[in-house]
């Protein structure tokens, strides 16, 4: 079984994201995230945050927990942390439920409590942090999304995908021109053999500062 695809779901997620983060200066591609991980019906969702990160796309990512019935985990590094995170929502947004945290120096610890990730949110800002998520990441049997924030910085950084998800095969990478770079990956799913859907998945993003509108195929 893989990972499928649902406009629906995306489609509130995204507009319920959209209210949640009106106010915010850095909407930070929120409604973007939020609707992947609604679309595609995630169950265990789980973000990287450190003190300082924006905090739009974690209100998103709980906005998406709602609309698809998914646990949504924060791992993040120190208490300091995780009081400024959690106040951070509750002060941007009403939210029905507040993320779970894990507070983790180091994430290896934190993911080794985490099985069957389906969407998985880092930020490139704390590059070690990041990719040492990655690296212990435990992703479902259905496949998963992962995105990366700041994505430019991760490629420049020489960080390669296959050697990061070193026991599982990345089908299809893009990156999107907006806040930084967005890079999404898709993982297979297991046993899912060598052939996979080439049908087109889309996502429109607008720009809340010039008012442009994007359309990305994922």
């Amino acid at each position: 079984m893989k990972l499928v695809w649902s406009p629906e779901t995306a489609s509130k997620a995204y507009l319920d994201t959209v209210k949640s983060c009106e106010n915010l200066e850095t909407p930070d591609a929120a409604e973007m995230i939020s609707a992947m991980a609604a679309g595609w019906n995630a169950k265990v969702i789980v973000e990287t945050w450190s003190y300082g990160d924006a905090i739009a796309s974690s209100i998103g990512l709980n906005v998406a927990s709602q609309h698809a019935n998914a646990k949504h985990i924060c791992i993040i590094q120190n208490t300091l942390s995780e009081s400024a995170y959690l106040q951070a929502i509750q002060e941007s947004s009403t939210p029905l439920s507040l993320p779970e945290t894990i507070i983790a120096e180091e994430p290896q610890s934190a993911m080794n409590e985490i099985e069957g990730i389906d969407f998985l949110v880092v930020d490139w800002r704390n590059n070690e942090f990041a990719a040492a998520a990655l690296r212990n990441a435990a992703f479902g049997s259905r496949g998963a999304v992962v995105v990366c924030r700041n994505g430019y910085s991760r490629s420049a950084s020489g960080f390669s995908w296959t050697r990061g998800l070193r026991d599982r095969r990345v089908v299809r990478t893009v990156t999107l021109p907006v806040t930084g770079g967005i890079e999404i990956a898709h993982v297979a799913a297991r046993n899912s053999g060598k052939s996979e859907s080439k049908k087109r998945r889309w996502i429109t993003h607008v720009d809340q500062r010039s008012g442009e509108e994007h359309v990305f195929s994922i």
